[in-house]
Protein backbone atom coordinates (compact mmCIF):
# COMPACT_ATOMS: atom_id res chain seq x y z
CA UNK A 1 0.00 0.00 0.00
CA UNK A 2 1.75 3.02 -1.22
CA UNK A 3 0.56 6.82 -1.53
CA UNK A 4 2.25 6.79 -5.05
CA UNK A 5 -0.53 4.27 -6.34
CA UNK A 6 -2.89 7.28 -6.09
CA UNK A 7 -3.24 8.31 -9.83
CA UNK A 8 -3.00 12.05 -10.60
CA UNK A 9 -6.15 14.30 -11.34
CA UNK A 10 -7.50 14.26 -14.75
CA UNK A 11 -8.45 17.71 -16.27
CA UNK A 12 -12.52 17.14 -16.04
CA UNK A 13 -11.93 16.12 -12.65
CA UNK A 14 -10.75 19.30 -11.46
CA UNK A 15 -12.66 22.50 -11.21
CA UNK A 16 -12.25 26.68 -10.91
CA UNK A 17 -13.26 28.83 -7.88
CA UNK A 18 -12.45 32.15 -8.36
CA UNK A 19 -11.07 33.45 -5.35
CA UNK A 20 -10.58 36.89 -4.93
CA UNK A 21 -11.96 39.82 -7.75
CA UNK A 22 -11.79 43.36 -8.10
CA UNK A 23 -11.87 46.01 -10.74
CA UNK A 24 -8.57 44.71 -12.04
CA UNK A 25 -9.39 40.72 -12.52
CA UNK A 26 -9.97 38.14 -10.49
CA UNK A 27 -7.76 35.01 -9.46
CA UNK A 28 -8.78 31.33 -9.35
CA UNK A 29 -8.29 28.08 -7.02
CA UNK A 30 -8.44 24.60 -8.12
CA UNK A 31 -10.06 22.25 -6.48
CA UNK A 32 -11.60 18.78 -6.16
CA UNK A 33 -15.00 17.79 -4.78
CA UNK A 34 -15.65 14.34 -2.80
CA UNK A 35 -17.02 12.60 -5.04
CA UNK A 36 -13.81 12.67 -7.00
CA UNK A 37 -12.01 11.45 -3.49
CA UNK A 38 -14.54 8.63 -3.29
CA UNK A 39 -13.98 7.37 -7.59
CA UNK A 40 -10.66 7.55 -6.96
CA UNK A 41 -10.15 5.63 -3.45
CA UNK A 42 -12.83 2.97 -5.43
CA UNK A 43 -9.80 2.78 -8.11
CA UNK A 44 -7.34 2.73 -5.87
CA UNK A 45 -7.71 0.17 -3.16
CA UNK A 46 -11.61 -1.19 -3.53
CA UNK A 47 -14.90 0.17 -2.75
CA UNK A 48 -14.08 -2.42 0.14
CA UNK A 49 -10.16 -1.19 0.81
CA UNK A 50 -10.96 2.10 2.78
CA UNK A 51 -13.55 4.02 4.99
CA UNK A 52 -13.97 7.14 6.65
CA UNK A 53 -15.28 8.64 9.93
CA UNK A 54 -15.89 11.71 11.75
CA UNK A 55 -15.20 12.57 14.69
CA UNK A 56 -16.24 16.16 17.27
CA UNK A 57 -13.13 17.27 18.89
CA UNK A 58 -13.27 20.92 20.67
CA UNK A 59 -15.96 22.03 18.61
CA UNK A 60 -14.18 20.90 15.39
CA UNK A 61 -15.53 18.13 12.67
CA UNK A 62 -12.40 16.25 11.97
CA UNK A 63 -12.73 12.83 9.68
CA UNK A 64 -10.45 10.09 9.27
CA UNK A 65 -9.55 7.78 6.03
CA UNK A 66 -8.67 4.77 6.81
CA UNK A 67 -7.20 2.63 4.28
CA UNK A 68 -7.06 -1.64 4.93
CA UNK A 69 -2.96 -2.51 4.27
CA UNK A 70 -3.20 -6.32 3.66
CA UNK A 71 0.36 -6.98 4.65
CA UNK A 72 0.19 -6.01 8.39
CA UNK A 73 -3.41 -6.88 8.23
CA UNK A 74 -5.02 -3.48 9.73
CA UNK A 75 -6.40 -0.68 9.07
CA UNK A 76 -3.94 2.80 8.41
CA UNK A 77 -5.88 5.90 8.87
CA UNK A 78 -5.02 9.68 8.32
CA UNK A 79 -7.25 12.66 9.77
CA UNK A 80 -7.76 16.12 8.95
CA UNK A 81 -10.16 18.78 10.43
CA UNK A 82 -12.97 20.62 8.21
CA UNK A 83 -13.36 24.62 7.89
CA UNK A 84 -16.90 25.99 8.56
CA UNK A 85 -19.02 26.52 5.59
CA UNK A 86 -21.19 29.86 5.49
CA UNK A 87 -24.39 27.75 3.65
CA UNK A 88 -24.67 24.32 5.32
CA UNK A 89 -22.42 24.21 8.46
CA UNK A 90 -22.44 20.53 9.32
CA UNK A 91 -22.55 19.13 5.78
CA UNK A 92 -19.93 21.81 4.77
CA UNK A 93 -17.07 20.60 7.16
CA UNK A 94 -18.23 16.87 6.68
CA UNK A 95 -17.13 17.42 3.67
CA UNK A 96 -14.22 19.99 3.70
CA UNK A 97 -12.59 17.26 6.30
CA UNK A 98 -12.94 14.50 3.87
CA UNK A 99 -11.34 16.09 0.92
CA UNK A 100 -8.53 17.20 3.35
CA UNK A 101 -7.64 13.74 4.90
CA UNK A 102 -7.98 12.07 1.35
CA UNK A 103 -5.56 14.79 0.42
CA UNK A 104 -3.28 13.30 3.76
CA UNK A 105 -3.52 9.90 1.20
CA UNK A 106 -2.18 12.01 -2.17
CA UNK A 107 -5.40 12.10 -4.11
CA UNK A 108 -5.11 15.66 -5.65
CA UNK A 109 -2.39 16.37 -3.72
CA UNK A 110 -0.79 17.84 -7.21
CA UNK A 111 -3.00 20.75 -6.79
CA UNK A 112 -0.87 22.06 -4.39
CA UNK A 113 1.69 22.39 -7.20
CA UNK A 114 -0.96 24.64 -8.79
CA UNK A 115 0.45 28.36 -9.74
CA UNK A 116 -1.00 31.76 -9.30
CA UNK A 117 -3.85 32.06 -11.48
CA UNK A 118 -4.91 35.59 -12.23
CA UNK A 119 -7.19 36.84 -15.45
CA UNK A 120 -7.45 40.79 -16.29
CA UNK A 121 -10.56 42.44 -16.38
CA UNK A 122 -10.17 41.98 -20.18
CA UNK A 123 -10.51 38.84 -19.87
CA UNK A 124 -13.33 38.42 -18.01
CA UNK A 125 -16.85 39.91 -17.61
CA UNK A 126 -16.89 41.91 -14.25
CA UNK A 127 -19.83 43.81 -12.36
CA UNK A 128 -20.13 45.56 -9.42
CA UNK A 129 -23.21 45.14 -7.21
CA UNK A 130 -23.68 46.14 -4.19
CA UNK A 131 -20.21 47.72 -3.49
CA UNK A 132 -18.99 44.17 -4.16
CA UNK A 133 -17.30 42.73 -7.99
CA UNK A 134 -18.33 40.05 -9.00
CA UNK A 135 -18.66 37.95 -12.07
CA UNK A 136 -20.90 35.12 -13.59
CA UNK A 137 -18.60 33.48 -15.59
CA UNK A 138 -17.46 29.92 -14.94
CA UNK A 139 -14.08 28.65 -16.12
CA UNK A 140 -13.00 24.55 -16.74
CA UNK A 141 -9.96 22.79 -16.88
CA UNK A 142 -9.32 21.93 -20.54
CA UNK A 143 -5.67 20.36 -19.80
CA UNK A 144 -3.47 19.79 -17.45
CA UNK A 145 0.51 18.39 -17.74
CA UNK A 146 2.25 16.63 -15.04
CA UNK A 147 6.10 16.06 -13.65
CA UNK A 148 7.77 12.76 -12.59
CA UNK A 149 7.22 14.45 -9.13
CA UNK A 150 3.59 15.15 -10.09
CA UNK A 151 4.23 18.93 -9.98
CA UNK A 152 1.56 20.67 -12.46
CA UNK A 153 3.67 21.67 -15.39
CA UNK A 154 1.05 23.11 -17.61
CA UNK A 155 -2.48 23.64 -17.83
CA UNK A 156 -5.43 25.64 -19.56
CA UNK A 157 -8.26 27.01 -18.41
CA UNK A 158 -11.51 28.25 -20.69
CA UNK A 159 -14.28 30.07 -19.92
CA UNK A 160 -17.91 28.74 -20.51
CA UNK A 161 -17.81 30.12 -24.49
CA UNK A 162 -14.72 27.44 -24.72
CA UNK A 163 -12.23 30.32 -25.01
CA UNK A 164 -8.79 29.86 -23.45
CA UNK A 165 -8.30 32.83 -20.98
CA UNK A 166 -5.33 31.14 -18.81
CA UNK A 167 -2.80 28.72 -20.53
CA UNK A 168 0.56 27.82 -18.23
CA UNK A 169 3.67 26.36 -19.04
CA UNK A 170 5.17 24.41 -22.20
CA UNK A 171 3.32 21.12 -23.28
CA UNK A 172 4.11 18.13 -20.80
CA UNK A 173 4.31 15.24 -21.92
CA UNK A 174 2.47 12.91 -19.11
CA UNK A 175 0.44 10.38 -20.81
CA UNK A 176 -3.57 10.50 -21.10
CA UNK A 177 -4.12 9.65 -17.19
CA UNK A 178 -3.00 13.71 -16.90
CA UNK A 179 -5.22 14.79 -19.81
CA UNK A 180 -2.47 17.16 -21.59
CA UNK A 181 -2.78 19.07 -24.47
CA UNK A 182 -1.42 17.11 -27.70
CA UNK A 183 2.23 18.18 -29.03
CA UNK A 184 3.63 20.70 -32.20
CA UNK A 185 4.26 17.41 -33.98
CA UNK A 186 0.70 16.09 -33.61
CA UNK A 187 -1.10 19.11 -34.59
CA UNK A 188 1.17 19.36 -37.89
CA UNK A 189 0.56 15.60 -38.45
CA UNK A 190 -3.32 16.42 -37.78
CA UNK A 191 -2.79 18.95 -40.34
CA UNK A 192 -1.46 16.92 -43.20
CA UNK A 193 -4.50 14.56 -42.58
CA UNK A 194 -7.18 17.69 -43.30
CA UNK A 195 -4.94 18.69 -45.95
CA UNK A 196 -5.30 14.98 -47.54
CA UNK A 197 -9.03 14.51 -47.23
CA UNK A 198 -10.01 18.65 -47.43
CA UNK A 199 -11.93 18.13 -44.18
CA UNK A 200 -12.63 22.35 -42.82
CA UNK A 201 -11.07 22.33 -39.67
CA UNK A 202 -14.11 23.81 -38.56
CA UNK A 203 -15.94 20.83 -38.49
CA UNK A 204 -12.73 18.86 -36.39
CA UNK A 205 -13.49 22.08 -33.96
CA UNK A 206 -17.39 22.31 -33.84
CA UNK A 207 -17.55 18.02 -33.14
CA UNK A 208 -15.06 18.46 -30.36
CA UNK A 209 -16.51 21.87 -28.97
CA UNK A 210 -13.22 23.19 -29.06
CA UNK A 211 -12.58 26.63 -30.34
CA UNK A 212 -8.46 26.38 -31.38
CA UNK A 213 -6.59 23.37 -32.21
CA UNK A 214 -4.24 23.97 -28.78
CA UNK A 215 -7.54 23.21 -26.92
CA UNK A 216 -6.88 19.37 -27.85
CA UNK A 217 -6.52 16.38 -25.52
CA UNK A 218 -4.42 13.17 -26.24
CA UNK A 219 -7.79 11.85 -26.18
CA UNK A 220 -9.58 14.06 -28.69
CA UNK A 221 -6.55 13.80 -31.26
CA UNK A 222 -6.39 10.09 -31.12
CA UNK A 223 -10.48 10.52 -32.03
CA UNK A 224 -9.66 13.36 -34.84
CA UNK A 225 -6.75 11.59 -36.40
CA UNK A 226 -8.80 7.88 -36.10
CA UNK A 227 -11.65 9.17 -38.23
CA UNK A 228 -9.80 11.29 -40.44
CA UNK A 229 -7.56 8.21 -41.29
CA UNK A 230 -10.33 6.59 -42.38
CA UNK A 231 -12.05 9.72 -44.76
CA UNK A 232 -11.14 9.25 -48.71
CA UNK A 233 -13.93 12.45 -48.51
CA UNK A 234 -14.43 15.48 -46.43
CA UNK A 235 -16.68 13.64 -44.20
CA UNK A 236 -15.05 12.37 -41.10
CA UNK A 237 -15.90 8.92 -40.20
Amino acid sequence: METAAVRLLKAEEIECRVSTINEKGLSLLLFKDARVDQKILDETFTPFGWKRSHQMLDGNLYCTVEIWDGEKQQWIGKQDVGTTSYTEKEKGQASDSFKRACFNWGVGRELYTAPFIWLGADQVEIRKKDNKYCTSERFSVRGIGYSGEREITSLVIANGRGQVVYRMGKRADSGPEGGTEVSSQQIRELKKELERTGVPLRNVLDRYRITDLDQMTEETYRNAMSGLKKSRNRDVA
